[in-house]
């Protein structure tokens, strides 16, 4: 029996409307991607960088990668004309009266450094707000380079770069998703859009491939991070904010950058279930509640199990929190698997989870693996 075929990702073009008043999203065009579910290997708090890009007469590049949706306000106007959120460029024109259109080839781009780099498995293309004055088409292509090349090194002769998505036409204030199988590890980014215009957020969905020899000469470092491979597999709860905010890099800044749930009126209790960098031996945790005073959890236990298979067992029994606190708790004895869970009762949040340890041989094996992937 084949398997089934799998819907296809709905594609957006032409321009929206012109803004007609009230909520600016209510004309929005958007769909479920079928790859929403991994990490943004481009996120901002990942220590992703647009490090350059040809044109930003109107609007700043740094915009592409910012958290959260992009905002409009229809009275916000510089001395360049209106501000818009997100990575605008001026208009192309050709070379002459005789020839007053842009030639097919030229387009405008910009640079992005993954501050996760890994294996990319979708790409959205988001023209919120840009409605008539969005780029026609798209590309996106990548490349994996080691160290910390300038944009000059990116874009010098001999760089190799794959192909993402090809030149595709795009709608204006609409989520643009593209899947990808191009496979392998991806370090940088370039985004085209052809020839000019205006896009609001860019995300790269996929799975975080760390450097196998950083992480080896740490020796012990965050499992669960998503900078080191870790991912939320399952959750409860995500009434208020994402499971994922836990094993985002540094301390929580505000409430709701942490993982909170609604208020339990049962008697069950929330949890979430995570995948480790790889199989590991675990040593230590660290449950963090900053910023969370009057909702945090009451008590929390962790559980550790050798494979999808395997038995959960609990590493740490259930413990009382407090409010604001980050809590610390060294293991009795090494702990050994590939999948942990944090169960909180009864319900709350936490900020951040850490669980510190190192890889075993079979886990730097498969980390080595999906770091060495072959490019399509």
């Amino acid at each position: 029996m084949s398997s089934p075929v799998p819907p296809a990702i709905p594609s957006f073009t032409g321009a929206a409307g012109p803004y007609p008043g009230g909520d600016p999203y209510a004309d929005y065009r958007t769909a479920d991607f079928p790859f929403l579910h991994h990490v943004d290997l481009a996120d901002r708090r990942l220590g992703s960088s647009v490090i350059a890009a040809n044109d930003e007469f109107f609007a700043e590049r740094e915009n592409l990668l910012k958290p959260g949706p992009a905002e409009f306000d229809p009275e916000r106007f510089g001395h360049k004309g209106k501000i818009m959120d997100g990575w605008e460029t001026r208009r192309r024109r050709g070379p002459s009266a005789s020839r007053p259109h842009p030639p097919l080839d030229e387009h405008d781009w910009a640079l992005v450094r993954l501050g996760a780099p890994g294996i990319v498995h979708g790409v959205v293309v988001d023209t919120a707000h840009f409605r008539g004055n969005h780029p026609h088409a798209v590309s996106v292509e990548a490349t994996a380079v080691t160290g910390t090349p300038s944009p000059g090194e990116l874009l010098a002769d001999g760089v190799a770069w794959t192909t993402l998505v090809p030149r595709t036409p795009v709608g204006g204030h609409a989520a643009n998703g593209f899947a990808v199988s191009a496979g392998g590890r991806f370090t940088h980014l370039r985004v085209n859009q052809h020839p000019d215009g205006g896009i609001a957020r860019l995300r790269v969905y996929g799975e975080v491939a760390p450097d196998p020899a950083w992480l080896a000469a740490l020796g012990t470092f965050d499992l669960v991070a998503l900078e080191n491979g870790g991912r939320v597999e399952d959750a409860s709860d995500r009434f208020y904010s994402p499971a994922a905010h836990t094993i985002h890099p540094g301390r929580s800044r505000r409430m709701d950058d942490g993982w909170e749930t609604r208020r339990r009126r049962d008697t069950g209790n929330d949890w979430i279930s995570y995948r480790l960098a790889g199989r590991s031996r675990v040593r230590a945790l660290e449950i963090d509640t900053a910023y969370l005073k009057g909702n945090s959890a009451g008590w929390a236990s962790v559980s550790l199990r050798d494979g999808p298979e395997g038995e959960w067992v609990r590493i740490l029994p259930m413990t009382g929190l407090q409010p604001d606190t980050n809590h610390r708790f060294v293991l009795d004895a090494v702990a050994v698997g590939s999948e942990l869970r944090l169960d909180i009762h009864p319900d709350g949040g936490i900020s951040r989870l850490r669980a510190f340890g190192s890889l075993t041989e079979e886990g730097a094996a498969g980390l080595r693996s999906r770091y060495d992937a072959p490019r399509g």
